[in-house]
């Protein structure tokens, strides 16, 4: 919940407004709640309207459960690691 706002504004900076790809490393993220899941969703639904990809990497069992359960995972591409190219 603490660093969601920060995620939101990284996302939403003019840097990344033109790059191809956008990857969410959940690798150390122990914890996620509704908050940041509201926040995941957002970044979705601002990557499309930008004409970008998402993907995310794996984040800790409660995260990937919470994804699950949720069915967020159903709608994110999920890739080994931030380095992974998509084809």
């Amino acid at each position: 919940m603490a660093s969601a706002p920060g995620l939101q504004n990284a996302i939403e900076s003019a840097d990344l407004s033109g790059k191809r790809m956008v990857v969410l490393d959940l690798q150390e993220l122990q914890f996620i709640d509704s908050t940041g899941l509201r926040v995941i969703l957002a970044v979705r639904k601002l990557c499309a309207e930008r004409g970008q990809e998402i993907a995310v990497t794996p984040g800790s069992q409660q995260v990937e459960r919470l994804l699950s359960v949720t069915g967020v995972a159903d709608h994110l591409r999920t890739i080994a690691t931030p380095d992974e190219v998509i084809t």
